[in-house]
This record gives structure tokens, sequence and C-alpha cells, in this order.
């Protein structure tokens, strides 16, 4: 693999972009993380009271965010399966009853906020349920087909296309996003399908909303770069594909870098990127990281971990849950007691948030491709702020690799952040990785 420096884009779209920006970034985003929660499915119970037990094994595990999908109430109408979709809002004012009542979720953000996490939640700001209230006390704010009737966006057949063209909507929007800000005191929003939702609505609702609590994170569901005038963090769709291209054989690592230079030439600098192996949709449609990468899965975790971005892992992925869980039933996490994975999350977790070498979209962090001597299935890497640095390895094959680093960046003592063992790296230092084995060491800045 060459040897590349991976730095401040060199794209002028992207820097006009980025100069353009209309909100100073939370400088908390840089080290977090994100935990997406599936309440339905995440206890038996599937309530804000279940999950409320959960909060110190997960705060004990490094977690900091806290992304709720839709609590809203699910439309009744054209619903799909016995229990709807999430993202089928009746009432953007209120919860879902299934979940339990609206101080039960006041009870459970003022728990997270005493444990130092934070609460974002889904918002569907480009369709509705067929029952939606406005349908009844405002029509209008529905787009119509030939036949005057509500039209669903696509094939999405149990909900229907909202009127983005109505500034008395887009007020009505805005003013129930306000609603969960100051009556709820939640801290962002993760905008789901943010891009079918013109920008000139986001940039509105930001500049209303953000006054209320100043700092809020905003999360899109896109990879449409000018949504981050509005937007901290985007997803890294592309990068979830092109890794299970990898495993499937159709790409390379090579293949991977390119995919990972062009974010860097034309995203701004100042863009957070959302990295995950799992997710609802993922894990529902297209199957469980195991499914979709076997024994990779947890070589592409350390990635998400220690790359330039924020991490996000999926409800039960620190068991792990290996099955695909229903959509539109009742069909909670199997928990066995047994949370495998625990530790492995909690390492990366406090790695990423106490080494400064691994803060995202910060202009002082450098991240360089290290030489091997293995050829293009070893992917490495050095993360590195002053005198902090992070190196990582992973073996991206099937096959056992044995090489050397053929870098002089790599000098000197590090700690396997694993093992804990000390490791003095020269040119000369030899290693032997297993398949999709993955190695993870922090500069030892007390011997220098």
């Amino acid at each position: 693999m060459a040897v590349a420096v991976v730095g401040v884009p060199t794209n002028h779209g992207s820097k006009s972009l980025m100069n353009n920006m209309l909100y100073k970034r939370a400088d908390w985003l840089a080290t977090t993380n994100i935990y997406e929660v599936n309440l339905r499915q995440y206890t038996g119970e599937g309530t804000f009271n279940a999950f409320a037990k959960e909060l110190p094994r997960l705060k004990d595990m490094g977690v900091e965010v806290l992304w709720f999908m839709p609590i809203h109430p699910i439309g009744k109408k054209n619903r799909k399966g016995g229990l709807g979709s999430y993202y089928s809002v009746m009432d953007y004012k209120a919860v879902n009853p299934e979940f339990g009542s609206m101080d039960d979720l006041k009870a459970l953000v003022k728990m997270a906020h005493g444990m130092g996490m934070k609460v974002i939640i889904d918002w569907v700001a480009n369709h509705a349920a067929w029952d939606n209230a406005w349908t009844k006390d405002h029509p209008g704010y529905f787009e119509r087909d030939e036949q005057g009737n509500f039209k669903p966006p696509y094939d999405w057949d149990d909900v229907i296309q909202i009127d983005h063209s109505n500034p008395a909507q887009q007020d009505a929007m805005i003013d129930a996003m306000k609603f969960w800000v100051s009556g709820i005191n939640i801290d962002g929003f993760r905008a789901d399908l943010a891009h079918l939702t013109p920008l000139d609505f986001w940039k509105k609702a930001r500049k209303e909303i953000e006054p209320l609590k100043p700092g809020l994170f905003w999360l899109a569901e896109t990879e449409e770069i000018n949504y981050h005038e509005v937007f901290d963090a985007s997803y890294a769709w592309a990068w979830m594909h092109k890794t299970e291209d990898l495993f499937k054989g159709t790409t390379d690592p090579d293949g991977l870098c390119q995919l990972l230079q062009k974010y860097q030439d034309d995203f701004p600098a100042s863009a957070y990127r959302m990295y995950f192996t799992s997710n609802h949709d993922e894990n529902t449609w297209n199957g469980t990281e195991y499914e979709k990468y076997g024994d990779m899965a947890l070589a592409l975790a350390v990635f998400c971990f220690t790359w330039n971005g924020i991490p996000m892992i999926y409800s039960g992925q620190e068991m792990p849950n290996k099955k695909r869980l229903k959509f539109f039933e009742k069909d909670a996490i199997a928990w066995n007691g047994n949370y495998a994975l625990h530790d492995f999350y909690k390492t990366l977790l406090a790695l990423k948030k106490n080494n400064p070498a691994l803060r995202a979209a910060d202009n002082a962090v450098s991240t360089r491709y290290v030489g091997t001597t293995a050829g293009k299935n070893i992917l490495a890497w050095l993360r590195k702020k002053e005198n902090d640095e992070v190196l990582v390895l992973l073996n991206l094959c099937k096959e056992k690799n044995g090489f050397a680093i053929a870098d002089e960046l790599v000098t000197g003592s590090y700690i396997n952040v694993f093992s804990k063992a000390e490791n003095h790296f020269t040119a000369d230092t030899f290693f032997d990785m297993q398949p999709w084995e993955f190695l993870v060491f922090e500069k030892n800045n007390k011997s220098v």
C-alpha cells in the first residue's frame, strides 16, 4: 500500500463550503460516540422505564450520545405489520404510548443527563402517517396526486409526502422540534433521510432552534456534502457498502483507501462523518454485521473507532446480537446476560475519548497511512497530535500475513490497548497477523 498523507482537503469546493458554515461545532463532538436505541426491541417491555435500567451498563461501557429511533405515536391507517414503522409519525408532539408517558421520557432524559450522557431523537421531516394529526387540521401541509388524494413518497405506502413548499408547514414542523428541546431538554436531532427535505428548511430550523439550547447535535442521514452547512455530522454510507464489497471480494483495501481519499477531498475539514457496521436498517433488511462481514466485523468496528469520525454502536452489538430484528413487529433482543463485547467497546470508547490523536475533524491531528512489507491487504495508519499517537493495523483478508513496518514514522515504545503489553517498534519489527486480526497501539509517552 502506498504511503499517503490524509490531511486537510484540497478540494476548493470543500473549502468554500467550510467557510460558509452557519454554526460553530460543539467541541465535545470531536471525542464523542453514538449508541442507537431501538426502544421497541431493546427489552421485553419495550419502554422508557425498562431501558432506563440499562443506563448504568451503557455508562460503564463509555456511551455518550443516546440516539433514540422515533418516539412518536405510529400511524394506524395503512400501517405495515402489527405495530407499524417508527417512521410513520402520527403526532409530532406526543410519545408512543407503547413506550410509556411523556413524564417517563422526561425522567429518562434527566437520568441520562445525570450520568453525563446526551439524548438525541430521530426526526422524520419528509413524510408522516396517513392519519397524522395535521391531515385533519392542516391538510394543505401534504402533497396531493392528480385525483387530489394524499400520496406516498416512492413506494412507501404506509406514509404520505409532506409539502415542503408550504411555509406554514415548515413553521409547524419547527415548532414541534422546539417542543422537544424546550419541554423535554433533548440534546439534538438525527434527521431521517435529511436530503429529502430541502436544505433551506434545515437552515431555518437550526437558526430558530439553536438559541433555545446552544450546542445541540445535528446528525444527518445523508452523504450530500452541502448539508454540512447545517448539520454537524453525516453518514458514511458509501464506506459501509464498500466494506461489504471487500468481504465479498468485489473490491480490495486499495478501493477502501480511494473512497477515504474522496471523503477527504470532497467534504469540508470540519465535517464529522459517522462510521458504523450496523444500524436499524442494515440489521433488518441486509443482515447483521456478522452476515455481512463474517469474521471481519470486529476489525471494521476498530476502524470506526480509530479513523477520523464519530463511531456508532447499534443496540445489541455489545452482546453481540446475531439475529435480524423485525421492523414492524415486536422482536426483542435476546439478551443472555453475557455482554461479551462490552470490554472490547469500552476499550475503544475510552481510547476515542481520552487520546487527543483520535479527535475528529481536528486540523491539529494528522492521519497517515503506514507503509508495510505486506502489500495491500494490511491497512495500517498512524494518527498523531503533537506527542500523542495511535497506530492501527488491520489484516483485511482471510489469510495470515507476516510483515514488517517499512516506515520511519513508527519508532519507539507503544502500548497494545487491548493486552496492555508494551512493544518497542523499529523498522525491523516483524508482525504476524491472523486472518481479519486487528492491532491497536498507543504511543507510550511515559517512556519518552
